[in-house]
């Protein structure tokens, strides 16, 4: 596969020159006042993207997988009942790994293609009076299928069922893509990591941590050790790490937070908006459908493209890899040979969308799937040419 090309996988993500520049730094004693010197200006960059003024955030050596552990076992005990929905493959991991910690999950089946329930949520937590449910678990956005969830709408049920379980958010494929308002939502633990919307090599969980979730901490009686919260926190506030940190992976964090901002958070998620937009003309004038439901579902970093009945849809990816060197995204799960998928998140413009595009046309045709060369291309061209300069456009030449 050839690294000239961009990949249109839905994380790891295209890294900008400036990132990869920044990430290039000589080792440094990270005892040091010099560390300290990147570290915090991270950590308030990280709450100004999720859009807290209270957060607290915290930066683990891991992925977004160690997020979600970080989350589950700093705040609960083995035993404790948490609420989940199953619509998607991630959706699925984060129960499995509650199960694994010892918790007792109440699980929501819904149909993949599908968001949070909601209405579903609000009837379980009207039920459970005697408030057993210590957290109610959300994907923003599954990447499996690309959905992306209400998670405004779920705050609403947990109120209107006046439960106190704690909300807690899987961002990883939304955060600093597309908009996510933590304080607004009433969201208690927000994950993500550098992987995806923060342009970085994977090696980052980060969280941001509502002071309710702080407050069940010293009672949470999971086991942990590295993820600790309480030995993150008594060392951040002189600018520290428990033991050794990922210097390069947090400067350049604290650089890609510059870079967002930059370009203005309003203006990268209107991108991410508009090119995904274009995506989605291109899968319609291709006569294919996504796996999202409704449109109201549909993600703005990922778009889940579901194929005829009948045909594999990983020979698309895998032929894409073989013959032109360019990387799309396999189904998981359920939808395994039913999807494939092009992510357009993170350093993405309209001009390396087109080449997604073409380069999907190209191989459909190759294998005989009856979509005409030109076709998505030009749906795509008319959208990006139309709206073009609309506040939402090409990133900056400095982040490109």
């Amino acid at each position: 596969m050839s690294t000239q090309n961009p990949i249109f996988i839905p994380g790891p993500t295209n890294i900008p020159e400036r990132l990869r520049r920044a990430l290039d730094y000589p080792s440094i004693d990270h005892r040091s006042p010099v560390f300290a010197e990147m570290y915090k200006p991270a950590l308030e960059g990280v709450r100004r993207v999720l859009q807290s003024a209270e957060a607290e955030v915290i930066l683990f050596p891991s992925t977004g997988t160690g997020a979600w552990e970080a989350a589950v076992t700093n705040t609960l005990s083995p035993g404790d009942k948490v609420l989940a929905a199953r619509y998607g493959t991630f959706s699925h991991r984060w129960i499995d790994l509650c199960r694994r910690h010892g918790l007792d999950v109440e699980v929501i089946e819904r149909p993949w293609g599908e968001g949070a329930p909601a209405v579903a949520f609000e009837r379980a937590l009207k039920a459970d009076t005697r408030h057993a449910i210590k957290a109610v678990l959300v994907c923003h956005n599954e990447t499996a299928t690309g959905v992306r969830s209400d998670i405004a709408a779920v705050r609403r049920a947990i109120d209107a069922a006046g439960h106190p379980a704690l909300l807690y958010v899987d961002g990883v494929s939304s955060i600093a893509s597309m908009d996510f308002r933590m304080d607004e939502w009433g969201v208690d633990i927000a994950i993500t990591g550098s992987q995806k919307g923060f342009m970085l090599p994977a090696g980052l969980a980060i969280l941001g941590i509502s002071p309710k979730a702080l407050e069940v901490v010293s009672s949470a009686r999971c086991a942990r050790c590295f993820f600790d919260f309480r030995d993150m926190l008594s060392t951040m506030a002189a600018g520290g790490f428990p033991y050794t940190p990922p210097v390069n992976l947090i400067r350049g964090l604290s650089v890609s937070i510059t870079v967002l901002e930059e370009e203005g958070l309003e203006r990268v998620f209107g991108r991410h908006r508009r090119i995904a937009d274009g995506v989605r003309k291109a899968v319609g004038a291709w006569g294919l459908s996504l796996c999202a439901k409704e449109p109201a579902l549909y993600s703005d970093t990922v778009s889940a493209i579901l194929v005829p009945d009948g045909f594999d849809a990983t020979r698309i990816v895998t032929h894409a890899a073989e013959k032109y060197g360019v990387a799309f995204g396999v189904g998981l799960g359920e939808v395994a040979g039913k999807l494939f998928r092009i992510g357009h998140l993170g350093s993405m413009t309209d001009v390396m969308a087109l080449s997604g595009i073409a380069t999907a046309e190209m191989v459909m045709a190759d294998l005989g799937l009856p979509v005409t060369l030109g076709s998505g291309v030009a749906a795509a061209q008319e959208h990006y040419r139309t709206t073009a300069g609309r506040g939402a456009g090409a990133m900056p030449r400095a982040a490109a």
